[in-house]
């Protein structure tokens, strides 16, 4: 009995461990998106960070217009590709995603602090108009830069 509590001891201690990281949050955020909906997932995610009410003007903003991400508007969801991750000094993180939707694809930018052992959520934006704007922006650059250097 006691080797049975010992491991299950041991399996919990893994599990919260493995929950704390931004890749974990993340994890849980899109399979929160997707069977619950954006304004569990935004819940959720905010749930992290003691010092965020999720009742704030600007969090139910954001819910409010993330859900008009719906299939009736933006097609369907197929999938999320990350785009970037930026760490900085080991304490605070950033994760950008093309989140890939039939109509347009959509950027999500996930900000993470590690005030001190546990990581919690900073920031979460996302982009859909201003990103394809972004996207066309970028092009035009690099391609200015092909030019100059033929």
């Amino acid at each position: 009995m006691k080797k049975l509590i010992t491991l299950f001891i041991i399996l919990i201690s893994f599990s919260l461990n493995a929950q704390s990281t931004p890749e974990q949050m993340i994890e849980d955020f899109f399979s929160d998106y997707q069977s619950k909906g954006v304004v569990q997932a935004i819940d959720n995610i905010y749930g992290s960070n003691p010092w965020v009410n999720s009742q704030t003007d600007a969090i139910i903003n954001l819910k409010n217009k993330m859900s008009d991400l719906t299939e009736e508007y933006i097609g369907k969801l197929h999938g999320r590709d990350l785009i970037t991750k930026k760490e900085f000094s080991g304490k605070y993180v950033i994760y950008t995603y093309l989140v890939r939707y039939d109509r347009q694809p959509v950027r999500f930018t996930f900000e993470f602090y590690k005030p001190s052992n546990e990581w919690r959520i900073h920031s979460f934006k996302y982009n859909g108009d201003e990103f394809e704007a972004e996207l066309e922006e970028l092009t035009r650059l690099y391609n200015l830069d092909l030019e100059n250097k033929n």
